[in-house]
């Protein structure tokens, strides 16, 4: 099975530490999406990462679809639970989190690829509130989680993966702000996922892209 796209993205590192918690054996390549975008979109029509080729050839995009693949081969081991309130838990503080990228990575590309002049920055403005509300939600779920060692349960779920990669990435690319005082549990939280060895292991500062 091979992984396609770099570390710095957070829905391509989080199929990879998925993979790793799970036990599933992949090759990393390391491609970008802009100086290796002609063979990105080979595999991936959108031109996007993760994707990642199955061992018969098959490929699969989007985060969400390779992990709920994942989950499958998993089993009794999947990182999301298979039904019920359990699973829409899940699936909810994950997708919370992904949107704190989201919207981090709108902020980005309106920074590193939208001429200043033409920069609206209401919109801009927007994104960064929209951000924060997502992350004062993360927040309130962090305090009432603050003694437990899990997001949710007895064990680590992708909603604990999606947090950490969530968060490290909107911090180095739009500088969510992680020191402030409104976020102290999630602060908390995110340095205790962010301290396990495949977080550390499987971790690509965020670079500025060259335009």
């Amino acid at each position: 099975m091979k992984l396609v796209g770099q570390f710095d993205s957070p829905y391509v590192r989080r199929v990879a530490i998925s993979m790793r918690v799970l036990g599933v054996a992949f090759e990393h390549v390391p491609w970008s999406i802009g100086s290796d975008q002609q063979r990105v979109a080979e595999l991936n029509p959108l031109g996007q990462v993760p994707a990642v080729v199955l061992d018969d050839g098959e490929v699969l995009v989007d985060s969400n679809a390779i992990l709920d693949h994942l989950d499958q081969l998993a089993g009794p081991r999947a990182l999301v639970p298979a039904s019920g309130a359990d699973r829409r838990r899940v699936l909810q503080l994950a997708t919370i989190a992904l949107g704190v990228a989201d919207k981090a990575r709108l902020q980005a590309t309106e920074r590193f690829f939208r001429p200043a002049s033409t920069r609206h920055e209401p919109y801009v403005e927007r994104l960064r509130t929209q951000m924060l509300g997502a992350g004062s939600s993360l927040e309130r779920t962090c305090r009432e989680r603050a003694g437990a060692e899990w997001l949710f349960g007895s064990a680590l779920s992708q909603a604990d993966i999606s947090l950490g990669c969530a968060l490290t990435y909107a911090k180095e690319a739009a500088g969510f702000p992680l020191d402030d005082h409104a976020f102290t549990a999630l602060r908390e939280r995110h340095a205790r996922i962010e301290a396990l060895p495949m977080f550390r292991e499987i971790y690509t500062p965020f670079d500025a892209p060259v335009v």
